[in-house]
Parts: structure tokens; sequence; C-alpha cells
């Protein structure tokens, strides 16, 4: 997944727009991010976003923290700094 964004600019400045405080659109933007993020694991996994465990999200993350460890961020989903 090459330079995969969770949340467009547009998005951003749309949230930006919106009639909330800064704390609510602080949790709209981890929202949609959140939702884009699941729709990944989901697809990774091959199940339906609905039918996602909390146990299936961790272990992705597991892998995915792994991953990102023995080969580099740039082969890991999430490219976060550690």
């Amino acid at each position: 997944m090459d330079n995969q964004q969770y949340l467009t600019t547009e998005e951003s400045l749309e949230v930006e727009k919106a009639l909330l405080t800064s704390s609510e659109k602080f949790l709209t933007r981890l929202t949609i991010s959140s939702l884009r993020l699941l729709q990944v694991i989901a697809q990774d996994l091959s199940v339906s976003i609905d039918t996602l465990t909390t146990n299936d999200i961790i272990r992705w993350m597991e892998k995915d923290s792994k991953t990102r460890k023995e080969q580099g961020k740039d082969h890991a989903v999430l490219k976060w700094e550690n």
C-alpha cells in the first residue's frame, strides 16, 4: 500500500469548516481516518468490515508492527516512526 492517505486535504478542510469545537474536529478527523484503516484491515483479512473483532484488529496491528520492525516502515501499511 503506497502513500495511503486516511484523510485527504479536502476532507480535512471540510471538517475545519464544520461548526464544531477543536476537540470535536479532532475526533471527527480521527473517526474518518479510523474508518479508512478499518476498511484496509478488513480487505487485508478478506472479511467484511462489520465482522472485524477487537482481536482481528490487534493481530493485524501486531503483524504490521512486526513488518515495520523487520522489513522497514516502507513495507508496513502504517508509516509512523517509533
